[in-house]
């Protein structure tokens, strides 16, 4: 059996879509009949994983601990804005990464 690739599945006017009740009606995944107490673990299981391999939307944790990173946001004259992003553009950084650089250096410098 080959795969499709999921890039390529489109639902079109065409497609009906449905809800079915799984405990009514017999739906085989992977070679067993599908329950609705199964679709939710199956469900469950897949949301674990996709977290465990940190493919929520977004980049890693920057904690590195796996947990959602914090975000700050501010707003900046337009000027900056757009030297941040010749600076981004320069290094290969983004201007997050370059935000989050200049506020570390700033908090170490004040630390005191």
């Amino acid at each position: 059996m080959s795969k499709t690739d999921p890039g390529e599945y489109r639902i079109t006017a065409d497609v009906d879509v449905s809800d079915i009740d799984l405990d009514q009606e017999e739906f085989i995944y992977r070679g067993e009949q599908l329950t609705e107490a199964r679709a939710e673990e199956l469900a469950a299981e897949a949301l674990r994983n996709a977290r465990a391999k940190n493919l929520i939307p977004g980049r890693k944790s920057l904690s590195g601990d796996g947990s959602h990173s914090p975000t700050v946001q501010y707003r900046v004259p337009a000027d900056l804005r757009d030297r941040a992003q010749q600076l981004a553009e320069r290094t290969g950084l983004t201007v997050s990464k370059i935000g989050r650089l200049a506020l570390e250096e700033y908090l170490e410098r004040h630390a005191s």
